[in-house]
């Protein structure tokens, strides 16, 4: 009878392991997603006005909620996110549409008020005029005249003109082109049915984007109801309009920083206290070796060995667009004098390819690695398998061909009322239209359908619910589950409630789940090499989710600064934007553990290229991730760079730097047991991963970085909109900076160009099938297998 009472007490013991870490877990994902959904409800409710009709001081409708909502449709229909920005989001090719209709509209004001006052227009009035009709105008602008109870908004005639103004200057713009990088007659009316539009109001097309335009400059300089700060937090930087950086900006920027120096004590302190590393499950001179021709190798791993080739090769495509895109800011109309390549590729549709092929090759090699690893956890290989893997690929193969052809016809006007539906949707990120997005979905869906069948034996096993192999899979889950809010937007949403959601794909998909993922990943393998205990990595791995989803999940609040979100967002995101800094710093110590066990491997460890990629990963998640998005994500930065070069400096140092050398880890480690052993060749890897870490840094810090700090004073001294104009880019030294970057572009295309040829050559080299389906496979149970 005592035995009988021992053991399930044992049970227990074993069932509640990291009790209290699991307990702060859930705490802080509980915690996280209810700040930030009521933060969202709060976005929601005070979202700034769209009236369903705004007239002149006579009663006359000059505008509607429907041109404005058309206008967006439109913005949205031809890709113009991907060309320029509104409310700071989108690309830096082209303008930032709210700043420059903002510029246009006060200059407008001014110009009426001058004349009517003096008789003359604003440049040709002295000094002292000039400073009375400024602060006529900014009184005059900031003062909110919409009428909640009617939904309906009267606007003075000076903001008529203003408007007037907007008008014209857009309709020059789409017709005539920018002289920069639009081209010229893109926005054409047989391009949509005369009626019954999707989403487009009937009526001129130019008339409804200027409509939109205007809307985002009026809510930029307009003080919200019963509030001394515009919709946009006074953002974006125009004293005219009275737009200068708030108190909140300011306080918030040294109190982020002092809150991370507050609390990169305290976390350190706990991690050191209570040991929370991973550590060593070898002693000196006893490292595991690992015979890979011994390995186990079933249908389905054979089979994803096809998805890391397409992974090589949509890296390449992406990386030749990301070259094409860097020489249209040098030469914006044509490639080398080629005005074909232009008229069929202008920057929009490249760029959207740009950002799409990027997160397909990157999610493609994970999903590969969650096929290949699926056996290694559930001791053996399920029925079918290897069918659906080819399913699943083909589907893979559907989703990238026709949602790039859709893109193309789409941003062309091609598609008509289809263009949201089979297009280009308009979202930065976003680009592949609804249809295409639910076959993402799917194709995610299939793929945790496989990894759940693969590890399904694996979470019987395992009594722990919270234990290594429900981790694996709960990480898993998440993939497809956080893509599912992309389906939150329409273009008929509000720009501001739909960047809400797309924020939480950008940020809490890709920079979040993924990064999730990517640790729990990494820990797994390590325990399944032996080169870790798996009760320290359980533990370690814990740790680090708190950390990651604690300052991640609010973190997100950052994008809000400045998107016409309430202000609350400036404290929020800057806070818990410092503390993503601290666990993307632990990771280097983490890199330093795997750099010492790649070399305590010796020679004969199978795993270098893999371990090369991790010390990479960790590097350019301080460096890119951690420094440089902690930089822009001051508030008082970001007032000023919001939407420039800095930007893209943070993000290809994140993206590439981050998730995509950790795709190529993956990748490396799952072919490495899938390849002939004697056919494998660690110098091209090498020479690959030398490359392509020299290229991004080059193009990070020789050009982009020096970009933004010569845009963000230009801000400061001549206001926004100047330092988003073309005639900024085209300076001496800003083109030179840019042309520089054509050296580290090509150095990382060398390296990508090594990559893709060593996957070709691997995939001639192929191991033989080792198992049958249901046949069990020699490999480590981590289900109940304890440290030794």
């Amino acid at each position: 009878m005592e035995v009988n009472r021992v053991t399930p007490i044992n049970k227990v013991v074993k069932r509640n392991k990291n009790a209290l870490l699991k307990s702060i877990l859930i705490f802080t994902i509980i915690a996280s997603f209810t700040v930030l959904l009521m933060g969202g409800y709060w976005i929601f409710k005070e979202q700034a006005p769209r009236p369903l009709e705004v007239t002149n001081e006579k009663g006359e409708v000059i505008l509607t909620k429907e041109t404005i909502m058309g206008g967006q449709a439109v913005f949205q229909k031809y890709g113009l996110m991907d060309y320029g920005t509104v409310l700071g989001h989108g690309s830096y090719m082209g303008p930032d549409y709210t700043a420059e209709a903002l510029t246009v509209y006060t200059e407008g004001m001014k110009d009426f008020r001058a004349e009517e006052k003096y008789g003359k227009p604003f440049d040709e009035i002295t000094g002292e005029e000039q400073t009375v009709i400024r602060d006529l105008v900014k009184t005059e602008m900031r003062e909110n005249r919409y009428d909640p109870d009617s939904d309906t908004m009267v606007i003075t005639d000076a903001q008529v003109y203003g408007y007037e103004k907007v008008g014209e200057f857009y309709r020059k713009v789409f017709t005539e082109g920018d002289g920069w990088g639009l081209k010229a007659e893109l926005i054409k009316e047989e391009h949509m049915p005369a009626e019954e539009r999707a989403y487009v109001a009937s009526g001129d097309q130019i008339q409804q984007i200027s409509d939109f335009f205007f809307w985002t400059a009026w809510l930029s300089s307009t003080e919200r109801m019963n509030d001394d700060i515009t919709y946009t937090n006074n953002w974006p930087y125009y004293e005219d309009a009275g737009n200068e950086m708030s108190f909140s900006a300011i306080w918030w920027s040294g109190a982020s920083v002092t809150v991370l120096i507050l609390f990169v004590g305290i976390i350190l302190f706990v991690f050191y206290r209570y040991h929370l590393g991973m550590e060593e499950a070898y002693k000196d001179g006893n490292f595991p070796r690992i015979d890979l021709s011994k390995l186990p190798v079933t249908s389905s791993q054979l089979k994803s060995g096809k998805y890391f080739l397409i992974v090589t090769v949509l890296f390449f495509v992406q990386a030749m667009f990301g070259a094409l895109l860097a020489h249209y800011y040098v030469e914006p109309d044509s490639f080398f004098g080629i005005k074909w390549i232009h008229d069929i590729l202008p920057f929009n549709i490249a760029k959207g390819y740009h950002l799409q092929l990027a997160i397909f090759w990157i999610a493609t090699a994970w999903l590969g690695m969650g096929i290949f690893v699926a056996p290694l956890v559930g001791g053996h290989e399920p029925k079918k398998q290897g069918l659906l893997v080819d399913i699943l690929f083909w589907a893979l193969v559907v989703l990238v061909g026709g949602s790039m052809i859709g893109q193309w016809l789409g941003a062309n006007g091609y598609l008509g009322n289809k263009w949201f539906l089979l297009g280009h949707q308009g979202w930065e990120y976003l680009e592949l239209g609804r249809l295409w997005q639910g076959v993402l979905a799917a194709g995610m869906l299939i793929w945790l359908f496989i990894v759940y069948r693969g590890i399904k034996s694996g979470l019987k096993r395992e009594n722990d619910k919270g234990g290594l192999i429900h981790l694996l899979f709960y990480s898993a889950i998440a993939v497809p589950f956080f893509y599912l809010f992309a389906f939150l937007m329409n273009p008929d949403t509000s720009f501001t409630f739909a960047d809400y959601w797309r924020w939480w794909i950008i940020h809490l998909w890709v920079e979040g789940i993924f990064e999730v993922f990517a640790v729990v990943v990494i820990g797994f393998l390590l325990v399944q090499m032996k080169l870790v205990t798996k009760s320290s990595t359980v533990k370690a791995l814990y740790f680090q989710l708190i950390l990651l989803l604690g300052s991640g999940v609010i973190g997100i609040g950052h994008h809000y600064y400045y998107n016409g979100s309430s202000e609350i967002w400036i404290g929020l995101g800057a806070v818990f934007s410092a503390l993503e800094v601290i666990p993307l710093t632990l990771l280097i110590l983490e890199a330093y553990d795997q750099y010492k066990m790649m070399r305590d491997g010796g020679v004969d460890f199978p795993y270098k290229a893999t371990f090369w990629f991790l010390i990479s990963v960790a590097i350019w998640n301080l460096v890119g991730a951690g420094v440089l998005g902690f930089l822009i994500n001051l508030p008082a930065v970001s007032f000023l760079e919001h939407g420039q070069f800095l930007t893209p400096a943070h993000g290809h140092g994140a993206m590439m730097g981050v998730y995509g050398m950790f795709a190529i880890a993956v990748l490396l480690y799952s072919l490495r047991n899938i390849v002939k052993p004697e056919k494998w060749n660690d110098k091209w890897l090498k020479f690959s991963c030398i490359m392509l870490n020299v290229g991004l840094a080059g193009m990070v810090f020789a050009s982009l970085l020096p970009v933004g700090f010569l845009q963000m004073k230009e801000a400061y001294v001549n206001g926004y909109a100047a330092s988003r104009s073309a005639d900024f880019l085209k300076q001496d030294i800003i083109q030179s900076l840019l042309t520089l970057r054509s050296v580290p572009d090509t150095i990382f295309l060398v390296g990508v160009v090594a990559l893709v040829l060593f996957s070709i050559k691997a995939m001639f080299n192929l191991r033989k099938v080792t198992h049958k389906e249901i046949e069990p496979l020699p490999v480590r149970d981590l289900s109940t297998d304890e440290d030794e």
